[in-house]
């Protein structure tokens, strides 16, 4: 196999998708890739995929390179650290078989993940999964009893200028099929018009889908300035200790935030705030709440997630996969039957018109006429 392309390169694979263009080979340092990821990389149809890490270690199956393989965008994984610091924005890689080339130069190879690799391997995952299960919740049992003080009244609430008081309140997360969920839910918006809250990337789709996010919450690394200047109301999810990396990026483009020190993450504060201020109900959607979906955050636990969820408790309503219950799909005897209704007031109105029956009285002289010779 031998493919040619320029490169784009970053260290976060978030970022990388918003520069990459159909035909480019992304460059990046991603240990176990996962869906979210493979999906922004399969957006921008790309031809290959160089990770300097590796794309499947093990410790759990994650979804990414099996995504990837499918829509036949190679994968040449773990090149080495040392690969992906040689290279630069807008370089040209050949790579040839397992090898990569830069200006007819060998600079590095690695493994091709194909399809039957791909399965070897997380096979091997499943066999962890246990081991790995165990560690989950021995970590989420320790931070838990840590922050319980998230749920008992210990953690203090920001001043919050967004009205949730009896309304609904829409939480909308970038996670597994947030787009495809966030479809299915358009005519819930629209009738029960609910307050809108982004979480980073989250706020993002809302307004790819025509909606302006009331609140955006997040440490502010995956939103656009875009949404950033069009939104009512942004929160910067800081450390417990008062860091707030984010902070900078929003003065930086003049607009005012509210600061919230929390620990866990930012979609668990976002929940928080629309109960804590009355929210009636809570719709979560694309959030993170299994074992998987924290694993390929990078998270060894979900203690916060657990915490919130019991306290909000009946007023969350999950929203995840909901794309997957119903699917509607237009059938030919509802078109049919959708032309024939239209058609039969026409005719109705057509029969009653002077000129019409005229015509019509006209074609019966001369059918009379063709029968007689």
């Amino acid at each position: 196999m031998r493919i040619k392309a320029p490169i784009k390169i970053d260290r976060k694979t978030k970022n990388l998708a918003k520069r990459l263009t159909t035909g480019d080979i992304a460059v990046i340092n991603h240990r176990d890739i996962d869906e979210v990821a493979a999906n922004s990389l399969v957006e921008t149809k790309i031809k290959a995929v160089i990770n300097a890490d590796t794309s499947i270690s093990g410790r759990y199956p994650n979804k990414g390179p099996e995504i990837l393989s499918k829509k036949n965008i190679l994968i040449l994984d773990n090149v080495g650290k040392e690969v992906f610091e040689s290279l630069k924005e807008g370089d040209i890689l050949e790579i040839v078989d397992n090898n990569i080339y830069l200006q007819d130069k060998l600079i590095g190879s690695g493994e091709i993940l194909d399809e039957n690799k791909i399965q070897e391997k997380l096979k091997a995952c499943h066999e962890n999964l246990s081991n790995e299960l165990d560690n989950f919740i021995d970590n989420t049992i320790e931070y838990a009893k840590k922050e319980k003080g998230f749920i008992l009244g210990d953690l203090e609430m920001p001043h919050i200028k967004t009205k949730f008081m009896d309304k609904h309140a829409l939480v909308v997360v970038r996670g597994q099929n947030y787009k495809e969920d966030l479809s299915t839910i358009i005519s819930y918006i629209e009738e029960v018009k609910p307050v809108l809250i982004g979480v980073d990337g989250g706020a993002d789709a809302l307004l790819e889908f025509g909606y302006t996010p009331d609140m955006i919450v997040g440490d502010m690394d995956s939103v656009s300035d875009k949404c950033l200047k069009q939104c009512k109301e942004i929160v910067v999810h800081a450390y417990p200790d008062g860091r707030a990396p984010g902070l900078k990026r929003v003065n930086d483009l003049g607009l005012n935030a509210t600061v919230f020190p929390a620990p866990g993450t930012s979609e668990d504060i976002a929940m928080l705030i629309a109960y804590e201020n009355g929210a009636q109900l809570i719709v979560a959607l694309g959030t993170h709440s299994n074992m998987i979906d924290f694993l390929e955050k990078g998270r060894k636990g979900m203690a916060s997630t657990f915490l919130v969820r019991l306290k909000i408790g009946s007023k969350l309503i999950d929203a995840k996969g909901v794309s997957m219950l119903y699917q509607s799909r237009l059938k030919i005897k509802y078109i049919w039957g959708l032309m024939i209704a239209a058609l039969f007031p026409i005719l109705i109105v057509a029969y009653l018109s002077p000129p019409i029956q005229q015509l019509i009285k006209l074609m019966e002289i001369k059918m009379r006429l063709l029968l007689e010779f």
